[in-house]
């Protein structure tokens, strides 16, 4: 049987040998070279821009500017970027483009012959700008006098999205409390620090389609994306993806998906019909697209002596930067995640996100449930001290069940396992674990820690995270089956799978191979994918919101279905179509929050064992106990390797990854100064757990969990670096300056 079992992945050797190509290197020897030109202005109007003489420089082909864009104007969820900041512009758009609202938006695309020249020719760009006042922060954003920064909204401020959850009788709830926590906390941005930088390239194919070959997260809205801008019809648009580098969200909005193909588009009406290529450098990506949200959330939370939660409340901020991206939607989530998953009777939950100039945020893995986690585990812990119950019993008192009523007031999905999640952690937790720390804890290789500075701690984090799309957005999956065989064939003998949905990395492809075979009941080897290419594949949506294994799965069955029904009427090939569409999902109500909000969840805990030299603020994580109620673990390696994969990915947030941005610049836009966890960075020991509680409406009973173990981290070691310490940190990243400065704060030796 092909699901549950762990067959070789099917890029496994083209990437071992070297021969898998991602997007630059399909770029071919003689393809134009394209530039992309930045403002380098965080807030200031563009006066005049002259390009007449990188339009001379030897070598260059062709400058584009805003004028080159039929419609200039993008976005994933809002429309309120420009392609190109300009004087003018061709086109209809509603959103002022003589602006640069942040230092990272485009003024021009050079393209040439050589990278020299276009480099060269950008350096001739002449640029002249009126400076604005620069909104560095929220703060600064929603400080009385900010200017707008997007007036054209007609909201009048810069917070331009809220959201609101009222539920039960606040005043009931903070009388029935016998312990009561508050604080405020600041939660960072992350790089996504993908290894494969931006690259790509168009070219228009032999059909006449303008074709972008790139790394991304949805075909399907990468192409309506351009479409919209070069004013097309979609099925004059064709977007693939080729092998790609990691995304974790990164690649979810677009970066020069337009802009390439606007090139070769514009390029082809001159008689200009060479590829045109680009390649960012690494500090061209880090400065260039966005990054997890940095925020900041208060919290209140009371619970009675039972220890049981009688009252939530909360206010979030999320700093978008210059331009919405998914702030909208990440900013649903880490609304909804501020209850934690427990039972809450009485909430008031408010969240917004608030325009900068700053760095826009946008999807990464969690897409807010991390910081909202952050939050509410770490309130849970609080009063789990305040009232002198033991951290896993709290959360048994509280966790949310089958039937529970969630904090918009409408029922859980079927299928709750939080805390039979909670249980399985616990008791791993308990027992020694498989290996231990081997060498003593020394931050300095020829300076070991003073006599009584190292302390031991262990902490303790539960969440829950929604698979798939949420409040209403339209959710869909779409795949075709199609089987062969001769006419008097009783099977047939292979099968063609065409799927668009992106593997990131995550071996995805390999899983949607296996549940064809599966659900065909041939052996993997005779089923050959063909994926990611909008020519041949239909929507799958995208490969984000721990969705795409369940909505693929679900997909896929329909389509083996379909496909089935043919080959038994006599059709050779037989061709199955399948579009699969999930239960409804709603909005939140503006006043009250009350909704379905998702159709599935996913559940973890996780467990942390550290060591902390509180002479220096170093700590060294010795073990995390990661536990995951992954319905149906269709590849169990795969599963394994995401969890370590996002425990180390956490482990950076959580620890060294500390991005610096000032005055809405970024100030660390190397891997030299922007520190992700190396091979001996890490934790000493993962543990993951993988429990098999089936959803209910999952594929084979399976649930997503790519993005959960990033949920939960960061409460469970500051949980735990209070338990070595006494003390609090309600801010990461627990570099070791920032620790040794609030023990030093705190007085605790």
């Amino acid at each position: 049987m092909s699901v549950g079992g762990t067959p070789r992945r099917i890029d496994s050797e083209g990437k071992v040998t070297g021969v898998t190509e991602y997007p630059a290197d399909r770029i071919p020897p003689d393809a134009l070279v394209a530039k992309v030109v930045f403002t380098n202005q965080a807030h200031a109007r563009l006066t005049s821009l002259d390009v007449r003489a990188a339009e001379v420089t030897p070598g260059v082909v062709a400058v584009f500017t805003a004028p080159d864009v039929p419609v200039n104007v993008y976005g994933l969820t809002l429309p309120d970027q420009p392609v190109f900041v300009g004087t003018s512009h061709t086109g209809r758009t509603d959103v002022p483009c003589d602006v640069s609202r942040w230092e990272a938006d485009h003024l021009a695309l050079v393209v040439a012959e050589t990278a020299h020249a276009a480099d060269q020719a950008a350096a001739a760009i002449v640029a002249t700008w009126e400076p604005l006042p620069v909104l560095g922060d929220i703060d600064e954003a929603m400080a009385p006098g900010a200017p707008l920064l997007h007036p054209e909204n007609g909201l009048g401020h810069n917070v331009y999205t809220t959201y609101n959850i009222r539920k039960g009788d606040m005043a009931a709830g903070w009388a029935a409390a016998a312990a009561v926590v508050e604080a405020t906390y600041e939660v960072p941005y992350q790089e996504h620090a993908y290894l494969q930088p931006e690259a790509g390239m168009a070219y228009i194919d032999d059909h006449g389609r303008v074709t972008v070959e790139i790394a991304g997260q949805w075909t399907h809205e990468d192409r309506e994306q351009i479409a919209h801008a070069l004013d097309l019809p979609e099925d004059e648009i064709r977007v693939i993806y080729p092998a790609i580098g990691g995304a974790f969200g990164g690649r979810e909005d677009t970066s020069l998906q337009i802009v390439l193909a606007l090139a070769a588009w514009r390029l082809h009406q001159r008689g200009e019909h060479r590829p045109v290529g680009c390649v960012w450098s690494r500090e061209e990506s880090i400065v260039g697209h966005h990054k997890r949200h940095r925020g900041r959330i208060q919290a209140r939370w009371g619970a009675d002596a039972e220890g049981r939660i009688t009252a939530v409340e909360s206010e979030a901020w999320l700093d978008a930067g210059g331009y919405n991206y998914t702030s909208n939607k990440v900013l649903g989530n880490l609304h909804l995640g501020q209850g934690g998953p427990y039972e809450v009777p009485n909430a008031q939950v408010t969240s917004h996100a608030v325009y900068t100039n700053a760095v826009p945020g946008g999807a990464f893995r969690g897409f807010g449930g991390p910081q909202s986690a952050y939050v509410a585990e770490c309130q849970m812990n609080k009063l789990a001290e305040a009232l002198g119950l033991d951290p896993v019993e709290i959360r048994r008192r509280n966790v949310l069940r089958d039937g529970s009523i969630g904090i918009t007031q409408t029922p859980m999905p079927d299928g709750v396992t939080i805390a039979q999640v909670v249980e399985a952690c616990a008791a791993a937790a308990s027992t020694p674990p498989p290996a231990s720390p081997s060498e003593p804890f020394t931050p300095f290789a020829t300076l070991g820690p003073a006599a009584g500075d190292l302390r031991r701690g262990r902490g303790f984090a539960c969440a829950f995270k929604n698979v798939g799309f949420s409040f209403g957005f339209p959710e869909r999956c779409e795949a075709e089956i199609v089987l062969h065989g001769a006419v008097g064939d009783d099977a047939p003998h292979g099968a063609d799978l065409f799927h668009a949905g992106a593997d990131v990395g995550q071996g995805a492809h390999t899983v949607f191979t296996q549940m064809a075979a599966e659900a065909l009941g041939l052996p993997i080897e005779r089923v050959h994918g063909h994926f990611s290419d909008t020519a041949i594949t239909g929507d799958s949506g995208s490969a984000s919101a721990s969705r795409l294994t369940w909505m693929a799965g679900n997909a896929i069955l329909g389509a083996a279905e379909e496909a089935d029904k043919a080959w038994r009427n006599g059709d050779r090939p037989a061709v199955g179509k399948f579009r699969y569409v999930p239960p409804p999902t709603e909005a939140l109500d503006p006043e009250t929050g009350v909704c379905t909000p998702n159709f599935s969840y996913g559940y973890v805990a996780q467990a942390v064992e550290l060591t902390v030299d509180t002479g220096t603020g170093h700590i060294r994580v010795d073990r995390v106990v990661s536990t995951h109620d992954v319905g149906r673990a269709i590849n169990p390696d795969l599963v394994v390797a995401q969890i370590e994969g996002g425990v180390v990915q956490a482990h950076g947030y959580v620890l060294s990854e500390d991005l610096q941005v000032r005055d809405a610049r970024i100030q660390t836009p190397r891997l030299s100064t922007y520190l992700i966890p190396g091979i001996g960075d890490g934790p000493t020991v993962i543990e993951p757990l993988i429990l098999e509680l089936a959803d209910p409406i999952g594929p084979w009973g399976a649930r997503g969990m790519a993005e959960m173990p990033m949920m939960t981290y960061a409460p469970a070691v500051v949980a735990a670096l209070h338990d070595a310490t006494g003390v609090w940190f309600d801010a990461f990243p627990l570099t070791p300056s920032r620790v040794l400065a609030r023990l030093n704060e705190s007085g605790r030796p």
